[in-house]
């Protein structure tokens, strides 16, 4: 008996998006005309779109892999990828428009926040009905109970509508429904984003037990540290195609390094991986050593600048702004986020343009390759102006005034030299 219970073979979802017209204005004639003529249209040709702007967008295209069962599968990429399109049609939410899916197994997904629940209804109205969508008795149900409400830890809340749930109640109710009532396939997507980070880890945790039970998990995460840490199995999407498909961390490096640019200068301004409301924008990073050169190879020990460059709109140059990097290693592991306050720096009154350098002395990294990203936002809120991803690496190598040892990447992330001495 074949133990594959997920078999996507030339999966293809495709979608007609319209593009806005430059008409200032549409009369009730225009609509009339409009509809006469595309109804006459589709007698004639029934693939006719009546909008000159319709165009045909693949979301999905020429999508295989197998999934085994018991298998933790990581579904990777940058947004707008096809990630959550391959789940929707995983979880049997939306039809492929090409290929097929076979599926083995009850499905529980958790895609978005609320997924499957009645706002109307309560929390524990919510709990039997999802139980019920997934084909389960209320005796099943009610055996499960009592760990669904101390998992979801919102049993004070446990008979109010959930449409009074904050965003956070909601995905913990969610969740522990979707992992405690034994379905063979688990589908979670970035939803657990909106958790905090205990939570975050318990869902960790919940997902490795469901798998090790014999189940298959399918998770979606830009959180390459938990992906990396729950699925032993990586896919990689790119522009709605599968790139790549091999052990996890694997995959991991992969996408990071398509990802990043390999290069010590980066022009930022047609950079497409950013956020932000665009009040303060970065325009160009680099690294580069003590003597100025730009450079990405630092033995361990050296020192690392990383220059940048970042515009500043007219209505934001007289207010303060605050500044960010994050270093990630290969793995996705978040190594740290300097911010420059911490440092006692700040930027009053900038100017339209500001150029900065930040100084890492002494990097003791072993030997990997590091992702850098940049974020700028307000002082006085969260507001993000710009947050670029990894869009600057470097790489630490062996070698060096510190080391007298091959050092692999696996011994570590830090290289610490403590004073050794005997007890007399």
């Amino acid at each position: 008996m074949s133990d594959i219970v997920i078999k996507a073979e030339n999966v293809g979802k495709s979608y007609l998006i319209g593009h806005k017209s430059n008409e200032r204005y549409v009369a009730l004639r225009d609509v009339i005309a409009n509809k006469t003529k595309g109804l006459w249209s589709k007698i004639r040709n029934p693939r006719f779109h009546t909008h000159k702007n319709i165009e045909e967008f693949w979301a999905l295209k020429d999508v295989s892999f197998e999934v085994k069962q018991g298998d933790r599968v990581g579904i990777i990429g940058r947004n707008g990828a096809g990630k959550s399109t391959l789940l929707k049609i995983l979880s049997r939410i939306t039809e492929p428009t090409a290929g097929r899916v076979s599926i083995k197994g009850r499905v529980a997904s958790l895609l978005e926040v609320g997924t499957g629940f009645h706002p109307e209804l309560t929390g524990r109205e919510n709990i039997y009905l999802n139980g019920a969508i997934l084909g389960m008795t209320r005796k099943e149900i009610k055996t499960k109970f009592d760990e669904i409400v101390d998992f979801a830890e919102v049993e004070k809340f446990l008979d109010t509508p959930v449409k009074r749930f904050s965003s956070g109640m909601y995905v913990r109710l969610a969740f522990a429904v979707a992992a405690h009532l034994e379905p063979e396939i688990l589908v979670v997507d970035e939803v657990l984003a909106v958790g905090d980070s205990e939570f975050q880890k318990k869902c960790l945790g919940k997902m490795r037990d469901v798998a090790t039970k014999g189940r298959t998990v399918l998770f979606v995460s830009h959180n390459m540290a938990a992906i990396n840490q729950l699925c032993n199995i990586g896919i990689l999407l790119d522009k709605g195609q599968v790139i790549n498909i091999d052990e996890v961390n694997k995959v991991v490096g992969v996408y990071l390094s398509i990802n990043s640019e390999k290069q010590e200068s980066v022009d930022l301004t047609t950079y497409p991986y950013r956020r932000g409301t665009k009040e303060a924008m970065f325009a160009w990073v680099q690294t580069c050593n003590l003597n100025g050169s730009s450079c990405r190879k630092f033995s361990i020990g050296e020192n690392i600048i990383l220059n940048f460059r970042v515009n500043v709109c007219e209505q934001y140059r007289d207010k303060k702004i605050k500044l960010a990097i994050e270093l990630r290693s290969s793995d996705g592991i978040r190594l740290c986020n300097m911010v420059d306050v911490d440092s006692h720096f700040e930027i009053n009154n900038a100017k339209e343009t500001e150029e900065i350098s930040v100084c890492l002395y002494d990097v003791r990294f072993y030997p990997d390759t590091y992702y850098v990203s940049f974020w700028v936002g307000s002082v006085t809120s969260t507001e993000t102006f710009d947050r670029v991803e990894d869009c600057l690496s470097f790489e630490i190598i062996g070698g060096g005034n510190l080391t007298a040892r091959f050092l692999p990447r696996s011994a570590g992330l830090l290289f610490i030299t403590p004073e050794w001495k005997r007890n007399a």
